[in-house]
């Protein structure tokens, strides 16, 4: 007989009373747990994204969401244009831009 079963499922002895407190500290424990390693980190990530792309300027080199990279000609509210060639211009969203293409070149190294 699984010792460990028994123990868990056997009844409070009289005249003692159970701990609410344990009952639900494993669940609390497990949201804490999930807070630090997932919910966190993403918020982190979306905090640095929205700051880089508030301080996109002329000039600087981006990267889209959909792989096309670019030079900033000009930015205006929430819409960007981009030179992608010597003649060609394309104006796309400015929550469609994900990072700086300086910062895939240090990556790489």
């Amino acid at each position: 007989m699984n010792y460990f079963n028994y123990i868990l499922m056997s009844q409070p002895a009289e005249g003692s009373e159970s701990n609410p407190l344990g009952m639900f500290l494993p669940l609390i424990a497990i949201l804490v747990i999930f807070w630090v390693f997932m919910i966190r980190p993403q918020a982190k990530r979306q905090k640095e994204l929205r700051k880089f792309r508030e301080s996109i300027q002329k000039g600087d080199k981006v990267i889209t969401t959909g792989g096309i990279y670019g030079k900033i000609v000009s930015v205006k509210d929430n819409l960007i244009v981009m030179q992608i060639d010597e003649n060609t211009k394309i104006t796309v969203d400015k929550a469609s831009v994900l990072k700086d293409s300086s910062d895939l070149q240090q990556a790489q190294k």
